[in-house]
Formats: structure tokens, C-alpha cells, sequence
């Protein structure tokens, strides 16, 4: 029972997150979009790729990808497990199972947003115009609710459970989105260094939340400096090595080893995490950025199922540690 506590926890982190990078990308498109010259369309082809689920979409919609379709599929479908709507009725499932482990308000902004979610499905957002508000409002709920997590639960296994389920999804996503960026975002070669190129990476720092703190450290919008911000950077809460670093964190906190690794998920992690750590910008385009990123996200599922291995399976010896520390 104890281990599906801890389960429900680690997901709930997970899909609370997807939601939020999820509304937070549509939300940077559909203002992108905006500035883009007249005579090249919206490309929503890329974000759906950065899913990871281009091949569902074919099937649902076909291989034409238009901004009503990409929208309701990535938002809105039902049938996509990993829509907002459906990642945030997962969320809120986990959060009724563990409703004695968190905050009274975490329940009550899901039970929200959820209601919030399907009012807007009954109207069929996805057909309107004026849709940015929608995903500012769903961005904002989701943050409501970090803010929420972060100032009142306490620091027990609980906590660190769902903040490693939260960074582990961070880093895929921002590993996603930066892969697809570099490879399939332009729609020529002759477009880079161009006024569009620029417009494509400051969408991409946006749409992590980046572009400020990017701009205040090295000024010009430069590939190669917002690769290592968003991969190798220590201090930005969205790296990918800042993620790690979390990750690695709260799995030492639960098992009470502070150094080395005593079990696979740590040491998985701790090579990750020293592998990115004694890495500079140069190697990752040695080997290929493209190559590096894949490999990193098939690493960092493979962290993921050590996780489960080690703590979500019925364990005697962890289910009273947990007991101990709830």
C-alpha cells in the first residue's frame, strides 16, 4: 500500500508537469505565430513531434497537421493519453489516492482545473481564435499549484518522491523540445542566422521560461550558448543538468545515502548527472546533438523504470521507512 503511495506521488509530480510544459508550449506557438511572416504558416508539426507522439497522431488525424488539430490533440483529445486533459485527470486520480499526503488547496486547484479542462472541451476551445488565454489560464493554475506544493508540504519522502517525478519529466521535455528545435523547426537551410531563425530560438527560450535570464548572462541569441544554457547550465531550474541534480538529490534523501549510490536508480543517475557535469557544448556537437539528446532521454527512461523497480514494487524494509518519515 505504502509503495503505491509513493507511486502516486512520483506520477502525480510527472503529469502535473507535462501539463504545465505541454500548455506552456502551445501558448509560446500561438504567439510565435504572431510574428511570423505572412507567407509562411504555423508550424505546429514540430510540437507535435516533440511529444513523442506523431505516430498517434497520424493515426487519429491523419499525416496534415493544421493548428485546430495539433491544438485539440495536444490539449483536448481524450484518446491521447498524454493530452492536458487527460494528464491532468491522471493527476487528479493520483491525488484523490493520497489526498492525506498533500495539501488541502493542491486538491481543490486539480479539482479546478479538471472542471475547467472539460467546460472548455464542451465549447470546443480548439475552434476559437482567442485560445492563448485558455493555456495562460492553464499555465497559471499549474504554477498556482507548484507554488502551493513548494511553501506548505514538508520535506518528508512524500515530497521528495513527487519533486523527482516533476524533474524527471522537466528534463525529457526540455530535452524534447530542444531536440526537435535543432533539427526540424526551420524550414530551410538558408534560413539560419536569419531574423526567423532568431524569432524560432527566443520562442524556444520562452517556451521555457528562459529568454530573460538567457539574454541577462550572454546578451545575443547564439545556437551553440543556449544549447549549454539548456543542457549543461547548473543554476537554470529548466537544464537539463539542473533537473538531474534534483533528481539525484531527492533519490539520496530517500534512501538516507549520501554519497555514492546504494541501490541502480542512484547509480543510473550518478552517471548520468557526472556525465553531463564534465561535458562542455563542444562535446555534445562532437558527437551530435541530435545523437546526445536521444540517448539521453532512452538514459533517462531508463532511471525511470529503475525507480519503479527499486521503490514502487511491494518492498517490506521500504514501506516502513516510508511509514517512519510520513
Amino acid at each position: 500500500m505504502l509503495s503505491r503511495v509513493a507511486n502516486s506521488l512520483f506520477w502525480l509530480g510527472r503529469y502535473v508537469e507535462r501539463a504545465e510544459n505541454y500548455a506552456r508550449f502551445i501558448d509560446v506557438n500561438l504567439n510565435l505565430s504572431l510574428d511570423l511572416p505572412p507567407d509562411l504558416k504555423e508550424q505546429w508539426d514540430p510540437l507535435i513531434s516533440a511529444t513523442g507522439d506523431r505516430e498517434y497522431f497520424q493515426e487519429l488525424y491523419g499525416d496534415t497537421i493544421r493548428r485546430e488539430n495539433a491544438i485539440k490533440f495536444l490539449a483536448f483529445d481524450e484518446n491521447n493519453h498524454n493530452s492536458i486533459i487527460s494528464t491532468i485527470q491522471k493527476a487528479r486520480e493520483n491525488a484523490r489516492i493520497v489526498r492525506e499526503n498533500i495539501p488541502r488547496e493542491t486538491w481543490e486547484v486539480l479539482n479546478e482545473l479538471h472542471f475547467y479542462l472539460q467546460k472548455k472541451h464542451k465549447r470546443k476551445i480548439w475552434k476559437k481564435e482567442d485560445a492563448g488565454s485558455t493555456f495562460k489560464e492553464i499555465k497559471n493554475q499549474l504554477q498556482l499549484l507548484n507554488g502551493i506544493s513548494y511553501g506548505t508540504i514538508p520535506r518528508t519522502l512524500g515530497w521528495y518522491f513527487t519533486r523527482m517525478g516533476q524533474y524527471l519529466e522537466r528534463a525529457d521535455k526540455t530535452s524534447r523540445i530542444l531536440d526537435v528545435k535543432y533539427h526540424f523547426l526551420l524550414p530551410s537551410v538558408e534560413d539560419v542566422g536569419s531574423p526567423l531563425d532568431f524569432l524560432h530560438w527566443t520562442a524556444l527560450l520562452k517556451s521555457v521560461s528562459g529568454f530573460n535570464a538567457y539574454r541577462r548572462m550572454f546578451g545575443k541569441i547564439d545556437p551553440a550558448s543556449i544549447v549549454q544554457y539548456l543542457v549543461l547550465n547548473r543554476y537554470f531550474p529548466r537544464s537539463i543538468f539542473f533537473c538531474l541534480l534534483e533528481v539525484e538529490r531527492c533519490l539520496h534523501e530517500i534512501s538516507q545515502e549520501p554519497l555514492g549510490f546504494s541501490n541502480p536508480a542512484e547509480k543510473a543517475i550518478g552517471n548520468l548527472r557526472a556525465d553531463l557535469e564534465y561535458a562542455d557544448v563542444n562535446d555534445l556537437f562532437s558527437f551530435g546533438l541530435h545523437e546526445y539528446l536521444d540517448q539521453l532521454q532512452i538514459r533517462l527512461n531508463e532511471i525511470s523504470t529503475a525507480v519503479d523497480d527499486q521503490y514502487f514494487k511491494i518492498q517490506s524494509n521500504f514501506s516502513a521507512e516510508f511509514q517512519k518519515q510520513s
